[in-house]
């Protein structure tokens, strides 16, 4: 998943635009825009829609993987449901696809919770 940053650069870039034109189309500062991409600064609501608006991306396009807290008017990641990844006919790990059967599947489940066991312990500690 990329991050937010990632995804607003994505989106700029695929408009064919500059971080300096899009700081002029969203009246942001173009070291501000940079800061956004790499990551130093969540936007606000109002910059994200600014920038949606400006690249011509849906606003979900830009976040998704994340959410907008609107108790502290931040974004957060949403964490990933690792089950319901595994649940893919088709999982891509260390540039290989592989085509999981449900026996593989509740393999690498078990191998996942031995895994996560073990690091809850070490955490722990």
């Amino acid at each position: 998943m990329n991050s937010l940053g990632e995804n607003i650069k994505n989106a700029r870039k695929h408009a064919g635009m500059t971080q300096h034109e899009l700081a002029k189309a969203t009246n942001l500062s173009r070291s501000y825009i940079g800061d956004i991409e790499k990551d130093r600064y969540n936007p606000s609501l109002s910059s994200l829609k600014a920038i949606a608006s400006a690249t011509d991306t849906p606003l979900e396009e830009l976040i998704s993987g994340y959410k907008y807290d609107l108790s502290n008017g931040e974004l957060v990641k949403i964490p990933k449901d690792l089950n319901r990844f595994l649940q893919q006919t088709e999982i891509v790990f260390n540039g290989d696809t592989y085509n999981l059967t449900e026996e593989e599947r509740a393999m690498i489940m078990k191998s996942l919770e031995v895994a996560f066991y073990a690091a809850k312990k070490a955490n722990k500690k």
